[in-house]
């Protein structure tokens, strides 16, 4: 089930939109696809949050109380990893929205042949966010965890720890390294060994500051001294080549 979310303050605005996005799921009878709308970004976090998100979020900019961007970054804060198109009439925002992580960026009035390519990019990479994950073998027997969904793993005692969007995974003991176990996770390039015994995601990395990361859900997490400047270094060139054409 692929679940959308179109936020924007004027009526009119929302049937439009709602009616490409209707237009393009049939055209794509294999997507079983499903809109809800909103009329202003309070509405749409408190929905976000009570169903663990959307997949794609159509945010309108300009808004009254809440702004798109806004909206956008509490998304992100609520660690919602679900793609973000923002839809307006200006050019303003560009770079704001490359900060939050958008997917891309549309301007008003939108043409359908444009969303219907940059929908088809979206889902794709969905696609394929959603069948990469990792089994790891817990107490109560193994467990499948999607990649998109972990922010971090560390060692703790002689177990690794999966501190996920959704909540803490415990592994069973350790038997070889560390690196060794994060193997299957360093193998995906939105994830870095920082230390001996941690693993972070890029993907839900908001900033580095000095020698501390900035997890788009709030934490911030320490870095080792000597790491800190080519992790900043690398966390960079992931978003530049995640954004490029």
């Amino acid at each position: 089930m692929l679940r959308i979310a179109i936020c924007d303050d004027e009526e009119k605005q929302i049937c439009q939109t709602q009616a490409l996005i209707q237009s393009y799921l049939q055209a794509h009878p294999d997507i079983n696809g499903r809109i809800e709308t909103f009329a202003s970004g309070d509405a749409l976090l408190l929905r976000a949050e009570d169903v663990s998100g959307f997949d794609i979020y159509l945010l309108d900019i300009l808004m009254p109380g809440i702004s798109g961007i806004d909206a956008g970054r509490r998304l992100r804060a609520l660690g919602e990893v679900g793609e973000i198109i923002f839809l307006t009439s200006s050019n303003d925002f560009a770079a704001d929205s490359y900060d939050i992580r958008a997917f891309f960026y549309l301007l008003k009035p939108v043409e359908k042949s444009k969303l219907f390519q940059v929908l088809d990019a979206a889902v794709e990479k969905l696609q394929q966010r959603q069948n990469h994950s990792t089994v790891v073998t817990t107490a109560d027997g193994p467990r499948r965890i999607r990649l998109d969904r972990i922010l971090y793993v560390e060692r703790v005692g002689r177990c690794a720890r999966y501190f996920c969007t959704d909540g803490v995974v415990d592994s069973l003991t350790i038997r070889a390294s560390f690196r060794a176990m994060a193997a299957p996770l360093l193998a995906d390039r939105r994830f870095c060994l920082c230390g001996a015994s941690f693993v972070l995601n890029y993907q839900h990395v908001a900033g580095v500051k000095g020698q501390t990361a900035l997890l788009d859900n709030g934490q911030v997490i320490p870095l080792p001294r000597t790491a800190a400047a080519e992790f900043k270094r690398a966390w960079g060139n992931y978003w530049l080549e995640e954004h490029s054409p």
